[in-house]
């Protein structure tokens, strides 16, 4: 994996305080790898939320969450979203995360801004705040854009991290998370010490998915630190602007408080198959891996093909390399054979043939690209 370029003006892994407008215009521009943002959701409260049993709900009531009216509102998003376009890389990305209050606002500016967004993700809330007066459906999720600075530009997405994440499976993009609370949730004097405090867990997936050991992660809404106490954690840079002082305060102590041991690489990184050296299937043919003749089956035995001795697969008459023939079995263009494909053991069990393909590369000393 390439060493990041670090601009050596950046103020790593400090917390600025400061309005983040203003402060994003001292930094450097294309300098920071990742963006995370949290801002106001602009909940326009109208009234106390009551519970049944008539105590008061702790919702958000700050200050800095109220704007006089969607364009105050709209002006605000459009500024601070320019700004950080302005110090983001051209191959960075940005995760923003809010709440049907302000996120379709947010998404129509990011798009005017020219970012192009990757996915939208769902955060699941396993333990959501019921709605208790029962008039609308509980609001038990928000919504994260994931998005880059140029349409086709390059971007990290560490996909083999997510899928190993996810038991080996595709991350999807709906992801249930508990929402902070117990000993994670900071509290002074037995009170939030902020509203809108994110799970770590959260930022741990958004950090590992689109970063890199040694990248520059900055958060223009810093508020009580989860951002820079994941990057700390993963082994990031952290950039953290926050506007209100006892929040700083917060956020300091509780990084500072993070004691880590030294952690190799290879701990925090899992190497891409892009980056692995070409194996041609016909490869494992010749050197007797799989034999001519032999049976390949899709996972569940729906599909069935023939290995021929020129390293294409045969399959109902159907001749072609092991993803042309998946592709025209499944009826659909997205196609990799080395997934769909299996061989039979000598007792019946189905291996993915991408399994010979790494056990070929370490029994032939062939090591993973340095690129990333």
């Amino acid at each position: 994996m390439k060493e990041p370029i670090i601009n050596p003006t950046l103020p790593l892994d400090e917390i600025i305080q400061g309005d983040c407008i203003a402060v994003l215009e001292t930094l450097p521009e294309k300098s920071v790898d990742l963006i995370f943002a949290d801002p106001p959701y602009n909940l326009q409260l109208q009234n106390e939320l009551i519970r049944p049993n008539q105590t008061l709900v702790d919702g958000v009531d700050d200050d800095w969450d109220k704007f006089s009216d969607f364009q105050e509102y709209d002006e605000f998003t459009r500024a601070w979203l320019a700004a950080c376009r302005r110090v983001l890389k051209d191959d960075g990305t940005i995760w923003v995360i809010g709440s049907y209050h302000n996120i379709f606002r947010v998404g129509t500016v990011m798009m005017d801004l020219g970012f192009w967004i990757l996915n939208d993700i769902v955060w699941q809330k396993a333990n959501p705040t019921p709605q208790f007066r029962g008039v609308r459906f509980t609001n038990a999720h928000e919504t994260l854009l994931w998005a880059q600075k140029h349409r086709g530009a390059k971007y990290t997405f560490n996909y083999h991290s997510m899928k190993n994440l996810n038991e080996d499976k595709q991350m999807r993009s709906d992801w249930e998370i508990p929402i902070c609370s117990g000993k994670e949730r900071i509290k002074v004097n037995g009170v939030k010490a902020h509203s809108t405090q994110k799970p770590e867990a959260l930022l741990y997936r958004v950090i590992l998915a689109s970063s890199n050991s040694g990248d520059v992660v900055l958060d223009p809404f810093f508020g009580s630190g989860t951002t820079g106490a994941v990057a700390k954690k993963l082994q990031r840079h952290y950039i953290g602007i926050e506007r209100e002082p006892d929040y700083v305060q917060i956020a300091r102590d509780r990084i500072a408080a993070i004691q880590l041991s030294p952690i190799e690489d290879n701990l925090l990184i899992t190497d891409s198959k892009r980056h692995q050296p070409r194996v041609k299937f016909s490869s494992l043919i010749e050197s007797g891996y799989l034999a001519i003749g032999q049976g390949l089956y899709s996972k569940n035995r729906e599909y069935q093909a023939v290995v021929r001795a020129d390293g294409m697969v045969v399959s109902d008459g159907f001749k072609g390399s092991i993803h042309k023939v998946m592709t025209h079995l499944m009826g659909h263009g997205a196609s990799n054979g080395w997934d769909f494909w299996h061989y039979e053991t000598p007792i019946g069990e189905l291996i993915s043939i991408d399994r010979l393909r790494e056990q070929y590369r370490r029994e032939h000393n062939l090591e993973s690209s340095a690129s990333s």
